[in-house]
């Protein structure tokens, strides 16, 4: 029961973290060439909120059914 509630979320933080990565290397790049990186801190902004969403639904505790199941059970 304990893994089940440990794997939500965890495909949305990694998106989340790969649109980090992809709005930093981006940022990146384009400073290198000079130009500037305003349009990709949107994407770095996303790319975190995504990852707090996951964390919030990964964190997420069972319901008490779920709770007083598992207790009755020890």
């Amino acid at each position: 029961m304990e893994a089940e509630f440990g794997r939500r979320g965890v495909i949305t933080k990694l998106f989340g973290f790969i649109l980090m990565v992809l709005g930093l290397l981006d940022s990146l790049l384009s400073l290198r060439g000079g130009m500037p990186a305003y349009e990709y801190l949107i994407l770095i902004f996303a790319g975190a909120c995504l990852f707090a969403i996951g964390a919030v639904r990964g964190g997420k505790r069972p319901s008490a059914k779920a709770a007083s199941a598992e207790t009755a059970e020890a």
